[in-house]
């Protein structure tokens, strides 16, 4: 297994994994014991049980699955990792194993599952974007279109995946769409109130059109998203920019089919929402040897 990313160190964010692992243990025990493992498994029982591969794909989430599974556990057990985060899986690849009291692996099996392909699942696709335009020197990047309380561990997975993360929170930079430009009287407008406003904070502006996108380089834009546009009117975008020194980002209707056309047009980001909020999960199960 190798790493789809290995220039990109994946720290997982402090405190994230122990958060998840106790927001999903306490989901699943809110109705009280796990009726069906105190019945069917005797308490003294102790098994290994593995997570593996059901598919191709890249893994992500591991640091949260052991943190689940140690939760669980309580020093009962162990938890071992045998892959890294933006490791390429094939059916068979065994990603982590863990030895304890059975009744606590089939306990913690569903939330550490769950999350892990999740996770998984969006560091493949992004995977696959990334694959698609691979050579063109652009760069793949999320929203913040995720799942509140996840926004962190799916722009994780995203860097896992080979892309990069656009910005994490409102505050971390300006990003001037169409409702504000409505709000503020044309784009102009609400590009200067928000550089007098937040002269220091980076500045990209959402743009249907070609007057638009001229008008946001006049107006001093770091970047320019291009929403909807065609191939012609990216590239034509692209030639106001680029002289200017304005980044492009491409955004709207993007599939991975026209990934790579809309790459080779000279936009310097693709914008794919899809990555957090369409992604499949990647199949991955528990078996166990009790």
């Amino acid at each position: 297994m190798t790493s789809t990313a290995p220039h990109i160190e994946l720290r997982f964010p402090d405190g994230l994994a122990e958060h998840l692992a106790d927001l999903a243990l306490t989901e699943d025990l809110a109705g009280g014991p796990d009726v069906t493992t105190a019945a069917t498994v005797p308490a003294a029982l102790r098994g290994v049980a593995r997570v593996v591969a059901r598919a191709d794909g890249v893994v992500a989430g591991l640091p949260v699955a052991q943190a689940v599974f140690a939760r669980r556990l309580g020093g009962r057990g162990a938890v071992r990792l045998l892959a890294a985060d933006g490791d390429r899986v094939r059916p068979g690849s065994v990603v982590l194993e863990v030895e304890g009291p059975v009744t606590d692996l089939l306990v913690a099996e569903r939330s550490a599952l769950n999350l892990l392909t999740h996770l998984s699942g969006v560091a493949t696709l992004t995977a696959r974007w990334v694959e698609a335009v691979a050579g063109t020197g652009v760069v793949v990047r999320d929203t913040r279109k995720t799942l509140p309380g996840l926004r962190a561990a799916q722009k994780y997975a995203v860097r896992a995946g080979g892309g990069a993360n656009h910005r994490m929170s409102l505050g971390d930079q300006a990003l001037i769409k169409d409702n504000h430009v409505i709000a503020a009287g044309g784009v102009v407008a609400a590009t200067a109130a928000v550089r007098a406003a937040w002269p220091d904070v980076f500045c990209e502006v959402e743009c249907d059109t070609l007057d638009q996108v001229e008008q946001a380089v006049t107006a001093g834009a770091v970047l320019v998203l291009l929403d909807n546009m065609s191939f012609d009117e990216l590239r034509a975008a692209v030639a106001l920019c680029r002289p200017a020194g304005v980044r492009t980002e491409a955004s709207g209707g993007l599939t991975l089919d026209v990934a790579r056309d809309v790459a080779l047009t000279g936009v310097d980001y693709l914008a794919v929402g899809a990555l957090t909020h369409s992604a499949p999960s990647l199949d991955l199960g528990l078996d166990l040897d009790a």
